[in-house]
């Protein structure tokens, strides 16, 4: 075998070798089924029913917002302050491909900041590319401690 036919096999080989590890890291819907709101891994019914706490008055009364990204039900983003009565709470996933939302107070709605989709506070689409709403979830105060549970 000449020195020239073993250098392309050994890249023939090298190529073949990588293909299946480059497949799988452009696959988006790997991608969007891992933070997808609905995912598997999420936590079990019996956590997701019941009042969680995802953080302190504190917390959520210094930005007019908390971000909650390992509570007990998942990732979640209540927007108001301890003075509001009507917390907003939702996953701030984007379903359409996974980013963090964030909360744009003048305009009263949630902004992806990869694709722009927009969401209502009610978690609606309002603007695509995004075609599934948001998971919401009903939000409370008690004491010092915000809580939520889903909708």
């Amino acid at each position: 075998m000449k020195r020239r036919e073993f250098i392309n096999w050994v890249g023939l080989g090298w190529i073949a070798s990588s293909l299946p590890v480059a497949i799988a890291a452009c696959s988006s819907e790997t991608t969007t089924q891992a933070n997808s709101p609905n995912n598997s891994t999420s936590p079990n019914n019996s956590t997701a029913q019941t009042w969680q706490k995802v953080g302190t008055v504190a917390q959520l009364d210094q930005k007019g917002q908390l971000l909650a990204q390992n509570s007990p039900v998942g990732p979640v983003l209540v927007v108001g302050t301890s003075k509001s009565k009507n917390l907003i709470a939702v996953n701030p996933t984007c379903t359409h491909k996974g980013c963090t939302l964030g909360w744009q107070a003048k305009k009263n709605q949630f902004v992806c900041p990869c694709h722009d989709a927009e969401f209502g506070p009610d978690g609606k689409v309002k603007e695509g590319p995004a075609e599934k709403p948001l998971k919401t979830f009903t939000a409370k105060i008690e004491g010092d401690a915000v809580l939520v549970k889903p909708a």
